[in-house]
Protein backbone atom coordinates (compact mmCIF):
# COMPACT_ATOMS: atom_id res chain seq x y z
CA UNK A 1 0.00 0.00 0.00
CA UNK A 2 1.45 3.12 -0.98
CA UNK A 3 2.10 5.78 1.42
CA UNK A 4 -0.24 8.36 0.45
CA UNK A 5 -3.23 5.80 0.57
CA UNK A 6 -1.94 4.72 3.75
CA UNK A 7 -2.06 8.41 5.25
CA UNK A 8 -5.85 8.97 3.39
CA UNK A 9 -6.81 6.20 6.15
CA UNK A 10 -5.50 8.22 8.90
CA UNK A 11 -6.46 11.12 7.65
CA UNK A 12 -10.86 9.91 7.13
CA UNK A 13 -10.55 8.31 10.19
CA UNK A 14 -9.53 11.42 12.14
CA UNK A 15 -12.10 13.35 11.27
CA UNK A 16 -14.74 10.70 11.07
CA UNK A 17 -14.60 10.31 15.18
CA UNK A 18 -14.96 13.79 15.22
CA UNK A 19 -18.00 14.53 12.84
CA UNK A 20 -19.86 11.57 14.50
CA UNK A 21 -20.99 14.17 17.47
CA UNK A 22 -19.39 17.27 16.80
CA UNK A 23 -21.92 19.04 15.28
CA UNK A 24 -24.75 17.11 16.49
CA UNK A 25 -23.94 17.14 20.13
CA UNK A 26 -26.05 20.34 20.83
CA UNK A 27 -29.25 18.32 19.51
CA UNK A 28 -28.58 15.45 21.87
CA UNK A 29 -27.62 18.60 24.89
CA UNK A 30 -30.49 20.41 24.24
CA UNK A 31 -33.16 18.17 22.50
CA UNK A 32 -32.73 14.60 24.28
CA UNK A 33 -30.99 16.35 27.52
CA UNK A 34 -32.88 19.30 27.98
CA UNK A 35 -30.32 20.90 30.02
CA UNK A 36 -28.96 24.69 29.70
CA UNK A 37 -28.10 26.38 27.26
CA UNK A 38 -25.60 28.23 29.90
CA UNK A 39 -23.92 25.29 30.84
CA UNK A 40 -23.20 24.21 26.96
CA UNK A 41 -20.78 27.02 26.54
CA UNK A 42 -18.81 25.16 28.93
CA UNK A 43 -19.17 21.88 27.13
CA UNK A 44 -17.67 23.15 23.83
CA UNK A 45 -14.99 25.21 25.99
CA UNK A 46 -13.11 21.77 26.73
CA UNK A 47 -12.26 21.38 23.21
CA UNK A 48 -10.42 24.97 24.33
CA UNK A 49 -9.10 23.96 27.34
CA UNK A 50 -7.36 20.82 26.09
CA UNK A 51 -5.75 22.44 22.96
CA UNK A 52 -3.97 24.94 25.54
CA UNK A 53 -1.89 22.76 27.14
CA UNK A 54 -2.26 19.06 25.25
CA UNK A 55 -1.12 19.49 21.86
CA UNK A 56 2.07 21.16 22.69
CA UNK A 57 2.76 18.54 25.67
CA UNK A 58 2.60 15.82 23.76
CA UNK A 59 4.00 17.70 20.51
CA UNK A 60 7.16 17.74 22.97
CA UNK A 61 6.45 13.63 24.22
CA UNK A 62 6.92 13.11 20.49
CA UNK A 63 9.94 15.26 19.63
CA UNK A 64 11.91 13.94 22.05
CA UNK A 65 11.06 10.62 23.43
CA UNK A 66 8.44 8.69 21.96
CA UNK A 67 7.72 7.85 18.09
CA UNK A 68 4.74 10.14 17.00
CA UNK A 69 2.78 7.43 15.24
CA UNK A 70 2.70 5.26 18.74
CA UNK A 71 1.54 8.16 21.00
CA UNK A 72 -0.81 8.71 18.46
CA UNK A 73 -2.34 5.47 18.88
CA UNK A 74 -2.27 5.28 22.61
CA UNK A 75 -4.00 8.56 22.55
CA UNK A 76 -6.85 7.15 20.32
CA UNK A 77 -7.61 4.34 22.16
CA UNK A 78 -7.99 6.54 25.49
CA UNK A 79 -10.40 8.55 23.56
CA UNK A 80 -12.41 5.86 21.81
CA UNK A 81 -12.59 4.11 25.85
CA UNK A 82 -13.62 7.55 27.16
CA UNK A 83 -16.23 8.12 24.64
CA UNK A 84 -17.93 4.75 25.53
CA UNK A 85 -18.72 6.24 28.68
CA UNK A 86 -20.30 9.44 27.95
CA UNK A 87 -24.07 7.78 27.18
CA UNK A 88 -23.82 6.90 30.86
CA UNK A 89 -23.58 10.23 32.00
CA UNK A 90 -26.72 11.79 33.51
CA UNK A 91 -25.19 15.04 34.98
CA UNK A 92 -24.50 17.95 32.93
CA UNK A 93 -21.67 19.29 35.34
CA UNK A 94 -19.79 15.67 35.55
CA UNK A 95 -20.79 15.32 31.53
CA UNK A 96 -18.69 18.43 31.49
CA UNK A 97 -15.34 16.78 32.58
CA UNK A 98 -16.11 13.52 30.89
CA UNK A 99 -16.32 15.95 27.40
CA UNK A 100 -13.03 17.35 28.52
CA UNK A 101 -10.96 14.15 29.03
CA UNK A 102 -12.28 13.23 26.18
CA UNK A 103 -10.96 16.12 24.45
CA UNK A 104 -7.50 15.72 26.43
CA UNK A 105 -6.97 12.41 24.12
CA UNK A 106 -8.54 13.94 21.18
CA UNK A 107 -6.65 17.19 20.46
CA UNK A 108 -3.85 16.70 19.90
CA UNK A 109 -4.42 13.87 17.60
CA UNK A 110 -4.64 16.73 15.38
CA UNK A 111 -1.42 18.40 15.16
CA UNK A 112 0.28 14.72 15.74
CA UNK A 113 -1.47 13.70 12.38
CA UNK A 114 -0.18 16.24 10.26
CA UNK A 115 3.43 15.63 11.83
CA UNK A 116 3.51 11.97 11.01
CA UNK A 117 1.81 12.78 7.74
CA UNK A 118 4.35 15.29 6.89
CA UNK A 119 6.90 13.51 8.04
CA UNK A 120 6.80 10.13 5.75
CA UNK A 121 5.82 12.41 2.56
CA UNK A 122 9.45 14.02 3.05
CA UNK A 123 10.55 10.65 4.12
CA UNK A 124 9.64 9.36 0.96
CA UNK A 125 10.82 12.39 -1.28
CA UNK A 126 7.55 14.10 -1.73
CA UNK A 127 6.33 17.77 -1.20
CA UNK A 128 4.33 18.29 1.57
CA UNK A 129 2.37 21.50 -0.29
CA UNK A 130 1.36 19.41 -3.11
CA UNK A 131 0.94 15.53 -2.39
CA UNK A 132 -0.31 16.64 2.07
CA UNK A 133 -3.88 18.80 0.57
CA UNK A 134 -5.11 16.03 -1.78
CA UNK A 135 -4.60 13.80 2.02
CA UNK A 136 -6.72 15.78 3.75
CA UNK A 137 -9.02 16.41 1.59
CA UNK A 138 -10.11 12.48 3.04
CA UNK A 139 -10.61 13.84 6.38
CA UNK A 140 -12.74 16.22 5.43
CA UNK A 141 -14.74 13.51 3.57
CA UNK A 142 -14.73 11.16 6.73
CA UNK A 143 -16.31 14.49 8.93
CA UNK A 144 -19.29 14.30 5.94
CA UNK A 145 -19.48 10.82 6.53
CA UNK A 146 -19.61 10.66 9.90
CA UNK A 147 -22.58 13.30 10.05
CA UNK A 148 -24.04 11.47 7.22
CA UNK A 149 -24.35 8.40 8.81
CA UNK A 150 -25.73 9.75 11.93
CA UNK A 151 -28.39 12.01 10.65
CA UNK A 152 -29.31 9.30 8.70
CA UNK A 153 -29.23 6.45 11.05
CA UNK A 154 -31.19 9.27 13.14
CA UNK A 155 -28.19 8.94 15.81
CA UNK A 156 -28.44 13.14 16.10
CA UNK A 157 -30.20 13.14 19.04
CA UNK A 158 -29.44 10.08 20.47
CA UNK A 159 -26.25 8.93 22.76
CA UNK A 160 -24.87 6.30 19.82
CA UNK A 161 -23.34 9.02 17.91
CA UNK A 162 -20.73 8.79 20.59
CA UNK A 163 -20.54 4.97 20.08
CA UNK A 164 -20.15 5.37 16.40
CA UNK A 165 -17.00 7.58 17.11
CA UNK A 166 -15.82 5.35 19.98
CA UNK A 167 -15.39 2.55 17.10
CA UNK A 168 -13.60 5.03 15.00
CA UNK A 169 -11.19 5.96 17.59
CA UNK A 170 -10.41 2.32 18.30
CA UNK A 171 -9.88 1.39 14.71
CA UNK A 172 -8.06 4.34 14.06
CA UNK A 173 -5.36 3.59 17.15
CA UNK A 174 -5.01 0.27 16.11
CA UNK A 175 -4.35 1.37 12.38
CA UNK A 176 -1.46 3.94 13.88
CA UNK A 177 0.81 0.78 14.82
CA UNK A 178 1.56 0.19 11.46
CA UNK A 179 2.07 3.62 10.10
CA UNK A 180 6.08 4.13 9.14
CA UNK A 181 8.11 4.94 11.96
CA UNK A 182 8.22 8.39 12.96
CA UNK A 183 10.88 8.53 15.78
CA UNK A 184 11.80 11.63 17.75
CA UNK A 185 14.28 13.83 15.73
CA UNK A 186 15.42 15.44 19.51
CA UNK A 187 15.66 12.33 21.20
CA UNK A 188 19.72 11.33 22.06
CA UNK A 189 20.23 15.16 21.38
CA UNK A 190 22.43 16.95 23.97
CA UNK A 191 20.18 20.03 25.63
CA UNK A 192 22.62 23.11 26.16
CA UNK A 193 19.73 25.16 27.99
CA UNK A 194 16.77 24.27 30.09
CA UNK A 195 14.71 25.18 27.50
CA UNK A 196 15.84 22.72 25.29
CA UNK A 197 15.73 20.10 27.93
CA UNK A 198 12.00 20.52 28.39
CA UNK A 199 11.18 20.62 24.76
CA UNK A 200 9.82 24.07 24.70
CA UNK A 201 12.31 25.37 21.72
CA UNK A 202 8.93 25.58 19.72
CA UNK A 203 7.79 28.33 22.32
CA UNK A 204 10.91 30.82 21.01
CA UNK A 205 9.08 31.25 18.17
CA UNK A 206 7.45 33.64 19.30
CA UNK A 207 9.92 36.08 19.96
CA UNK A 208 9.59 36.46 16.19
CA UNK A 209 7.36 39.23 15.33
CA UNK A 210 5.69 38.19 12.24
CA UNK A 211 5.11 34.65 13.71
CA UNK A 212 3.71 36.17 16.99
CA UNK A 213 1.25 37.93 15.06
CA UNK A 214 0.77 35.10 12.80
CA UNK A 215 -0.29 33.03 16.16
CA UNK A 216 -2.16 36.16 17.99
CA UNK A 217 -4.72 36.37 14.91
CA UNK A 218 -4.58 32.30 14.67
CA UNK A 219 -6.27 32.78 18.07
CA UNK A 220 -8.74 35.06 17.26
CA UNK A 221 -9.57 33.00 13.86
CA UNK A 222 -10.07 30.35 16.63
CA UNK A 223 -12.49 31.84 18.36
CA UNK A 224 -14.65 32.42 15.13
CA UNK A 225 -14.53 28.83 14.13
CA UNK A 226 -16.25 27.09 17.05
CA UNK A 227 -18.84 30.16 16.90
CA UNK A 228 -20.56 27.60 13.90
CA UNK A 229 -19.20 24.42 15.32
CA UNK A 230 -21.20 25.15 18.44
CA UNK A 231 -24.41 26.72 17.47
CA UNK A 232 -24.89 26.40 13.62
CA UNK A 233 -26.71 22.63 14.23
CA UNK A 234 -28.87 24.28 16.64
CA UNK A 235 -29.70 27.43 15.19
CA UNK A 236 -31.42 24.78 12.27
CA UNK A 237 -33.33 22.33 14.55
CA UNK A 238 -34.85 26.05 16.48
CA UNK A 239 -36.99 26.51 13.42
CA UNK A 240 -38.80 23.36 14.88
CA UNK A 241 -40.55 25.89 16.38
CA UNK A 242 -42.16 27.35 13.86
CA UNK A 243 -44.93 25.23 11.97
CA UNK A 244 -44.04 26.57 8.05
CA UNK A 245 -40.08 25.21 8.23
CA UNK A 246 -41.14 22.40 11.15
CA UNK A 247 -40.62 19.60 7.78
CA UNK A 248 -38.48 20.70 5.84
CA UNK A 249 -35.06 19.01 5.10
CA UNK A 250 -32.75 21.58 7.01
CA UNK A 251 -34.65 21.25 10.61
CA UNK A 252 -35.08 17.40 9.73
CA UNK A 253 -31.56 16.93 9.12
CA UNK A 254 -29.83 19.58 10.00
CA UNK A 255 -26.31 17.53 9.86
CA UNK A 256 -27.06 17.00 6.20
CA UNK A 257 -27.11 20.48 5.05
CA UNK A 258 -24.16 21.95 7.20
CA UNK A 259 -22.33 19.01 5.37
CA UNK A 260 -22.46 20.66 2.75
CA UNK A 261 -20.17 22.63 4.32
CA UNK A 262 -17.46 19.91 4.39
CA UNK A 263 -18.27 19.03 1.48
CA UNK A 264 -17.03 22.88 0.26
CA UNK A 265 -13.44 21.85 2.06
CA UNK A 266 -13.00 19.24 -0.32
CA UNK A 267 -12.58 21.59 -3.08
CA UNK A 268 -10.68 24.27 -1.57
CA UNK A 269 -8.29 22.33 0.31
CA UNK A 270 -7.28 21.53 -3.31
CA UNK A 271 -7.09 24.57 -4.29
CA UNK A 272 -4.78 25.73 -1.23
CA UNK A 273 -1.34 24.36 -3.44
CA UNK A 274 -2.28 27.40 -6.12
CA UNK A 275 -3.45 30.15 -3.95
CA UNK A 276 -0.12 29.94 -1.87
CA UNK A 277 1.78 30.13 -4.16
CA UNK A 278 0.35 32.97 -6.09
CA UNK A 279 -1.01 35.27 -3.16
CA UNK A 280 0.87 34.08 -0.20
CA UNK A 281 -0.27 33.39 3.29
CA UNK A 282 -1.54 37.05 4.37
CA UNK A 283 -3.51 37.21 1.24
CA UNK A 284 -4.69 33.18 2.36
CA UNK A 285 -5.72 34.07 5.62
CA UNK A 286 -7.24 37.64 4.24
CA UNK A 287 -10.05 35.70 1.90
CA UNK A 288 -10.53 32.86 4.82
CA UNK A 289 -11.53 36.09 6.85
CA UNK A 290 -13.65 37.97 4.44
CA UNK A 291 -15.62 34.48 3.85
CA UNK A 292 -15.97 34.55 7.95
CA UNK A 293 -17.97 37.66 7.54
CA UNK A 294 -20.26 36.43 4.62
CA UNK A 295 -20.51 33.03 6.55
CA UNK A 296 -22.05 34.56 9.56
CA UNK A 297 -23.53 37.28 7.48
CA UNK A 298 -25.74 34.81 5.47
CA UNK A 299 -26.90 32.63 8.26
CA UNK A 300 -28.35 36.02 9.69
CA UNK A 301 -30.81 36.44 6.97
CA UNK A 302 -31.51 32.63 6.19
CA UNK A 303 -34.06 29.98 7.03
CA UNK A 304 -35.28 26.97 5.77
CA UNK A 305 -37.60 28.14 3.19
CA UNK A 306 -37.02 30.99 0.82
CA UNK A 307 -34.02 32.04 2.76
CA UNK A 308 -32.50 27.73 2.73
CA UNK A 309 -30.19 29.18 -0.62
CA UNK A 310 -28.14 31.94 1.75
CA UNK A 311 -27.90 28.97 3.68
CA UNK A 312 -26.33 26.99 1.31
CA UNK A 313 -24.09 29.87 0.00
CA UNK A 314 -22.89 30.03 3.94
CA UNK A 315 -21.88 26.50 4.04
CA UNK A 316 -19.68 26.46 0.82
CA UNK A 317 -17.76 29.46 1.46
CA UNK A 318 -17.27 28.09 5.17
CA UNK A 319 -14.81 25.59 2.79
CA UNK A 320 -12.57 28.62 1.86
CA UNK A 321 -13.14 29.90 5.69
CA UNK A 322 -11.43 27.25 7.13
CA UNK A 323 -9.40 25.74 4.68
CA UNK A 324 -7.76 28.88 3.83
CA UNK A 325 -6.66 29.23 7.75
CA UNK A 326 -6.21 25.71 8.95
CA UNK A 327 -4.88 23.97 6.21
CA UNK A 328 -2.65 26.93 5.01
CA UNK A 329 -1.67 28.06 8.64
CA UNK A 330 -0.06 24.64 9.30
CA UNK A 331 1.80 24.53 6.17
CA UNK A 332 2.90 28.15 7.02
CA UNK A 333 4.30 26.82 10.46
CA UNK A 334 5.89 23.92 8.77
CA UNK A 335 7.72 26.55 6.40
CA UNK A 336 9.18 28.07 9.53
CA UNK A 337 10.45 25.64 11.88
CA UNK A 338 13.27 23.30 11.88
CA UNK A 339 12.43 19.77 12.11
CA UNK A 340 13.58 19.01 14.97
CA UNK A 341 10.48 20.79 16.67
CA UNK A 342 7.94 20.11 13.99
CA UNK A 343 5.33 18.38 16.49
CA UNK A 344 5.39 20.91 18.74
CA UNK A 345 5.21 23.37 16.65
CA UNK A 346 2.20 22.23 15.05
CA UNK A 347 0.63 21.87 18.74
CA UNK A 348 1.61 25.40 19.50
CA UNK A 349 -0.02 26.38 16.40
CA UNK A 350 -3.36 24.42 17.62
CA UNK A 351 -3.19 25.80 21.19
CA UNK A 352 -3.60 28.61 19.52
CA UNK A 353 -6.47 27.92 17.47
CA UNK A 354 -8.34 25.30 18.91
CA UNK A 355 -6.84 26.05 22.57
CA UNK A 356 -7.14 29.70 23.14
CA UNK A 357 -9.47 30.43 20.45
CA UNK A 358 -11.89 27.75 20.89
CA UNK A 359 -12.07 28.83 24.95
CA UNK A 360 -12.68 32.85 23.88
CA UNK A 361 -15.35 31.77 21.30
CA UNK A 362 -17.23 29.16 23.22
CA UNK A 363 -17.35 30.99 26.82
CA UNK A 364 -17.21 34.73 25.81
CA UNK A 365 -20.25 33.96 22.63
CA UNK A 366 -22.23 31.65 25.33
CA UNK A 367 -22.36 34.71 27.98
CA UNK A 368 -23.00 36.95 25.43
CA UNK A 369 -25.70 35.39 23.57
CA UNK A 370 -27.35 34.11 26.92
CA UNK A 371 -26.95 37.86 27.88
CA UNK A 372 -27.58 39.96 24.89
CA UNK A 373 -29.66 37.52 22.59
CA UNK A 374 -31.40 35.35 24.55
CA UNK A 375 -35.40 36.19 26.01
CA UNK A 376 -37.25 35.01 29.26
CA UNK A 377 -38.72 32.18 27.33
CA UNK A 378 -35.13 30.85 26.36
CA UNK A 379 -35.90 32.01 22.59
CA UNK A 380 -32.92 32.83 20.50
CA UNK A 381 -32.60 36.34 18.67
CA UNK A 382 -30.95 34.04 16.00
CA UNK A 383 -30.34 37.20 13.35
CA UNK A 384 -28.83 39.47 16.11
CA UNK A 385 -26.55 36.21 17.04
CA UNK A 386 -25.17 35.89 13.56
CA UNK A 387 -24.53 39.91 12.85
CA UNK A 388 -22.72 39.89 15.93
CA UNK A 389 -20.23 37.26 14.86
CA UNK A 390 -20.02 38.44 11.71
CA UNK A 391 -19.04 42.09 12.94
CA UNK A 392 -16.27 40.27 14.87
CA UNK A 393 -14.91 38.60 11.58
CA UNK A 394 -15.17 41.99 9.90
CA UNK A 395 -12.59 43.83 12.53
CA UNK A 396 -10.40 41.04 12.44
CA UNK A 397 -9.68 40.90 9.02
CA UNK A 398 -9.56 44.93 9.27
CA UNK A 399 -6.88 44.69 11.65
CA UNK A 400 -5.14 41.47 10.00
CA UNK A 401 -4.40 44.04 6.70
CA UNK A 402 -2.55 46.40 8.73
CA UNK A 403 -0.37 44.54 11.57
CA UNK A 404 0.21 41.61 9.77
CA UNK A 405 3.61 42.08 7.53
CA UNK A 406 4.75 39.38 5.03
CA UNK A 407 5.88 39.71 2.20
CA UNK A 408 5.30 37.80 -1.14
CA UNK A 409 7.59 36.91 -4.00
CA UNK A 410 5.68 34.49 -6.76
CA UNK A 411 8.94 34.01 -8.13
CA UNK A 412 10.44 32.40 -4.80
CA UNK A 413 7.54 30.86 -3.66
CA UNK A 414 7.82 26.90 -5.04
CA UNK A 415 11.24 27.07 -2.60
CA UNK A 416 9.63 28.52 0.35
CA UNK A 417 7.12 26.16 0.54
CA UNK A 418 8.83 23.26 -0.75
CA UNK A 419 11.61 23.31 2.18
CA UNK A 420 11.11 23.67 6.11
CA UNK A 421 12.84 27.32 6.95
CA UNK A 422 15.12 27.00 9.81
CA UNK A 423 14.04 29.21 12.48
CA UNK A 424 15.63 32.10 13.75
Amino acid sequence: MSIKLRLTVLSFLQFFIWGAWLITIGAYWFQTKQWSGAQFGAIFSTMGIASIFMPSLMGIVADKWINAEKLYGVLHICGAITLCTIPLVTDPGVFFWVILLNMIFYMPTLSLSIAVSYSALKTQGLDVVKDYPPIRVWGTIGFIAAMWAVTFLGFEKSANQFYVAAGAALLLGVYAFTLPACPPPSKGASSRSLVDALGLKSFALLRDRKLATFFAFALLLGAALQLTNAYGDTFLHDFDKIPAYRDTLSVQHPAFIMSISQISETLFILAIPFFLRRFGIKQVMLFSMVAWVLRFGLLAFSNPGGGLWMIILSCIVYGMAFDFFNISGSLFVETQTQPSIRASAQGLFMMMTNGFGAVLGSSISGLVIQNYFTDAAGNKDWHGIWLAFAAYALVIAVLFVFIFKHKHEEQVVENEYSEPAVAA
